[in-house]
């Protein structure tokens, strides 16, 4: 019976990508907000530059656009009943009393990715509604409401429409919802805030925590390795957390959340199935964070530690028939990740280099005890190393590069659906070359609008535990990312 909860995780880690988009944040309601076109926050988005990690530390609410940052006032002797008045007065179009040159836009977006993706062998059936290879396809699209909601409070939430093999449906996607501050204390600055969002990683501002790295955009149909990391996007959209978060003298960034699974009717109200995770947590989850950024001139060097413990009841029947009672016992994970960034700045151009690794323990009490896995304990690591070069500051082009890997534990049973039935390993290349045609100007039509256009590769040297048939997997990705 249990085999079948093994199957089910290793199942959800093959169809996560198809159900979740990859986030963006290069979003048309910041450049309204904060009046700077695209490369002042990002060197590739949604890479960040020094400048962006703060606007999010600083809970997205900085601003100096041509509008006005947020619907309410910053004076204190405003009533409510006035804000409310002239919130109406905006949605009628009229300008604010007193301020008639700035008004309020809601800080709404789009965003929407057209992908053309070739495999090197044809898509396993079935494929409807797509052919067997060479398909375009329009996913992700979403809506983004991000921007500041008060002096303090901010916002990037994303609802996303995705589509996989045999349909698609709406969901809430990355959310990040922040309250910050900023104090002076002995002559050091201190900035300190409040984060609540679904995604362990979504709130940190390094490109190297799983949430944010590259690639940034994925096909929705390439098949990619099944096994990675409970931090690396198993429970996303599934969770939901409140941490708090300092930065301090723009160097030690420290961070401490709880994650909680969310009631499977909440999660199916959200658009997404508590099925297509392990199963439920017990209790809240502690997620930590600890960044050291010294920098100098035009260089930033980021060295860092993160990590989760989570135990996880799996579902008794995976398939959700019977509803989603979980089993009395309780596999244990506990991910433990470092990372490290270097930017450099040069005329004309960004540097970045990245790494990361995570080192996952899993105790499978649950998982063992019922047969689905071999061993009464695994391990599971994965690695990142990237390298992005972005030239030119208005018509910009980005070359990335990146090896990933992941290995562990051999455990026959525990992942006995995959190619080898064995090992979990998977190994490759990822290249890619993009074009940004307004990466630091006023794009016609700012700010309203950008885009993104990328060639992407990828080459698998080993897919799911063997060597074997791992480049019948390697894909090429062709997207037009479009933000409005």
């Amino acid at each position: 019976m249990f085999k079948s909860v093994s199957v089910s995780f290793v199942l959800a880690a093959v169809l996560f990508p198809l159900t979740l988009s990859e986030p963006a944040s290069a979003l048309p309601s910041y450049a309204r907000q904060t009046g700077q076109p695209c490369g002042t926050c990002h060197t590739d988005f949604p890479a960040l530059t020094p400048y962006g990690r703060r606007f999010k530390l600083l809970g997205y609410t900085t601003g100096g656009g041509p509008y006005r940052t947020t619907p309410f006032s910053r004076a204190p002797t405003i009533d409510a009943g006035s804000e409310m008045n002239d919130l109406a007065d905006y949605a009628k179009g009229n300008p604010p009393p007193g301020n008639p040159d700035k008004v309020w836009v809601p800080p709404i977006s789009v965003m929407a990715i057209e992908g053309y993706t070739h495999t090197q062998a044809p898509l396993a059936p079935p494929t409807a509604p797509y052919g067997p290879n060479d398909n375009w396809v329009l996913a992700p699209f979403s809506f983004f409401v991000a921007g500041a909601v008060t002096e303090h409070i901010g916002t990037f939430t994303q609802i996303t429409y995705s589509s996989a093999q045999g349909g698609g449906a709406w969901s809430w996607d990355n959310t990040d919802i922040r309250y910050a501050d900023v104090r002076t204390i002995g002559g050091v600055e201190v900035i300190y805030g409040i984060t609540a969002n679904n995604n362990p990683t979504v709130q940190d501002v390094w490109n190297t925590t799983p949430a944010w790295t590259f690639p940034y955009a994925i096909s929705t149909l390439a098949p990619t390795p099944a096994a990675h990391t409970l931090i690396d996007g198993t429970f996303a959209a599934h969770v939901g957390s409140t941490g708090v978060y300092t930065y301090i003298n723009n160097m030690l960034y420290l961070e401490a959340s709880a994650y909680r699974t969310l009631d499977p009717g909440a999660q199916q109200f959200l658009g997404v199935s508590a099925f297509d995770t392990p199963g439920l947590f017990e209790g809240a989850a502690p997620y930590w964070r600890l960044a050291f950024e010294p920098h100098w001139r035009e260089h930033w060097l980021m060295l860092g530690t993160f990590g989760m413990f989570a135990k996880v009841h799996p579902f008794v029947d995976p398939s959700g028939a019977s509803g989603a009672t979980t089993l009395p016992q309780g596999d244990s994970y506990t991910d433990l990740g470092y990372d490290a960034q270097y930017q450099y700045q040069g005329s004309h151009f960004w540097l970045t280099l990245r790494a990361s690794y995570i080192r996952e323990f899993q105790k499978l009490d649950a998982t063992f005890s019922n047969g689905g896995a071999s061993n009464p304990s695994d391990t599971l690591n994965t690695l990142r190393l990237q390298g992005s070069l972005a030239i030119g500051g208005d018509n910009r082009i980005v070359l990335t590069g990146q090896h990933f890997g992941t290995w562990g534990t051999a455990d026959p049973l525990l992942y006995a659906g995959l190619a080898s039935g064995v090992s979990p390993n998977s190994n490759g290349w990822i290249a890619e070359i993009a074009y940004i045609p307004f990466g630091s100007s006023f794009a016609p039509g700012w700010p309203w609008a950008n885009a993104r256009i990328g060639l992407q590769y990828t080459w698998y040297d080993k897919f799911d535990g063997t060597t074997l048939g791992a480049h019948s997997n390697d894909t090429l990705f062709l997207h037009a990312w479009l933000a409005f």
